[in-house]
C-alpha cells in the first residue's frame, strides 16, 4: 500500500517547477487527533480543556486547526493512543461510561 506521504510527495514534485519552491520536507511520524461536535459552539472552553489535557500528559501539539465544530491537533504518532485515552477520560467518554441499549433495531 502506498502511503499518503509518498503520494503527496509525488504530486508536489510534479508541481515544483510551476509552484516555484525549493524543497519538500515531510515527517511521517505525525498523527492527527480531533474533537468533533456541534456542541462546541455553545460550550466554551472545549479547546482549552483539550490543550490542557494533552499538556498534562506530556503530549506536544505540533499544529492546531479549528472550525466551528472541530478542533484538530497534530501530534507525534507515538502518542496517539495516549492522547485518545486522556481525551476520552477528560471529556467523560471512557468505555465504562458508555451504555449499550439493547433491542434498538
Amino acid at each position: 500500500m502506498i502511503g499518503v506521504v509518498s503520494v503527496v510527495r509525488t504530486v508536489l514534485e510534479a508541481l515544483q517547477a510551476e509552484l516555484k519552491f525549493d524543497r519538500i520536507v515531510t515527517d511521517d511520524a505525525m498523527a492527527k487527533i480531533s474533537l468533533i461536535g456541534a456542541g462546541m459552539k455553545t460550550h466554551p472552553g472545549v479547546a482549552a480543556k483539550m490543550f490542557e489535557t494533552l499538556a498534562e500528559n506530556g503530549i506536544n501539539i505540533e499544529m492546531i486547526s479549528t472550525s466551528s465544530i472541530k478542533i484538530s491537533c497534530v501530534i507525534r504518532r507515538d502518542y496517539i493512543e495516549k492522547a485518545a485515552n486522556a481525551l476520552h477520560t477528560a471529556f467523560g467518554l471512557d468505555a465504562d461510561m458508555v451504555q449499550r441499549k439493547e433491542g434498538l433495531g
